[in-house]
C-alpha cells in the first residue's frame, strides 16, 4: 500500500466491460464492470457515485479501483458520471437531475431487476443520501462514504473554496430554496437502510458533518449506522488497498443479506 493516501485516485486499473449511456450529454454515462467471480444475479447492483467536490476537473476515472474491486467481489457495477460545476448544464439542476435519471435507467440498461445500492463518496455521497431523501423505493440502501451531508455548514467552511456555492449559484441566504431541495441534513431519509463510514482525520470532509446527520436520522426514526474510523482519512475509504476497506464493503454486504 502506498504512503501517499491519493495515490488511489490515479491507480490503474482494467477498462469497464462496457459502457452505457443514459442521456444525450457527453457525460451522461456510466462505466459498466459485470462481476469477475462467475456470480451474475447474487448480488445486486452497485451505482457508484464520484466525488471531487462536483466539479469538472474530477471525473469518474478516479473511482475506479473501487468500482474495480466491487466487481471482483460480485457486484456488477454501474460507474456513474454526471454533468457537474464548470460544464455547460452541470450544478443547480443539471447535477442532480442526471442523478435521478441515472439510477432510473441503470437497471434496465443493464437487464438487472431489483432497485440498486447507491454507493457514494465525498460529493458524491451527498448525492447519494440527497437521492435516497427525494426517492426512498427505488433503491435498496445507500452506502456513503466521508459525504458532504450538510451543505450550508460546508459553504460556512468553504470547503474547497467555494464548491458548495458553485453547486447551487450561491450561499443559504442568496438561494434558500435550493438549499431546501439539496441539503440532504435538511431531507433525511426515509425507510432506504443508509450505512455511513467516516474517517476521523479526514482533512476534506469534516467526520462532525456525519455525525450530526446520524444523530439527525436517530432522532426520526431514519436506518442510518455511522461507522468511524479513527485513523482513516479521506482517500482511504475509495481504497480497496487500505485497512478501512473491510470496513466499507462490510458495510455494502449489510445491505443486501
Amino acid at each position: 500500500m502506498s504512503a501517499d493516501p491519493r495515490a488511489v485516485l490515479t491507480r490503474a486499473v482494467p477498462p469497464p466491460d462496457r459502457t452505457v449511456r443514459y442521456g444525450q450529454h457527453p457525460d451522461q454515462i456510466a462505466d459498466v464492470r459485470l462481476p469477475t467471480n462467475g456470480s451474475k444475479g447474487t448480488f445486486p447492483l452497485v451505482v457508484v457515485v464520484h466525488g471531487g467536490f462536483w466539479r469538472a476537473q474530477w471525473d469518474r476515472a478516479h473511482i475506479g479501483p473501487l468500482a474495480a474491486a466491487l466487481a471482483r467481489l460480485g457486484y456488477p457495477v454501474a460507474q456513474l458520471e454526471y454533468r457537474r460545476t464548470g460544464q455547460p448544464g452541470g450544478g443547480w439542476p443539471g447535477t442532480f437531475a442526471d442523478i435521478v435519471a441515472a439510477v432510473g435507467a441503470l437497471p434496465g440498461l443493464m437487464a438487472l431487476d431489483g432497485p440498486p445500492i447507491l454507493l457514494g463518496h465525498s460529493a458524491g455521497g451527498h448525492l447519494a443520501l440527497w437521492y435516497s431523501a427525494v426517492s426512498p423505493t427505488t433503491v435498496r440502501g445507500v452506502v456513503a462514504l466521508a459525504p458532504v451531508a450538510d451543505l450550508a455548514e460546508a459553504h460556512r467552511l468553504d470547503l474547497d473554496g467555494g464548491a458548495v456555492a458553485a453547486l447551487l449559484g450561491g450561499g443559504p441566504t442568496d438561494v434558500p430554496d435550493r438549499y431546501a431541495e439539496a441539503d440532504p441534513s435538511g431531507r433525511l431519509p426515509g425507510h432506504a437502510p443508509t450505512v455511513i463510514v467516516h474517517g476521523a482525520r479526514d482533512r476534506n470532509v469534516p467526520i462532525e458533518m456525519s455525525r450530526r446527520y446520524a444523530a439527525l436520522a436517530r432522532q426520526v426514526g431514519a436506518p442510518v449506522t455511522l461507522n468511524e474510523l479513527p485513523e482513516a482519512e479521506h482517500f482511504a475509504l475509495i481504497d480497496p488497498e487500505s485497512a478501512a476497506w473491510p470496513v466499507v464493503t462490510a458495510g455494502l454486504h449489510s445491505l443486501h443479506t
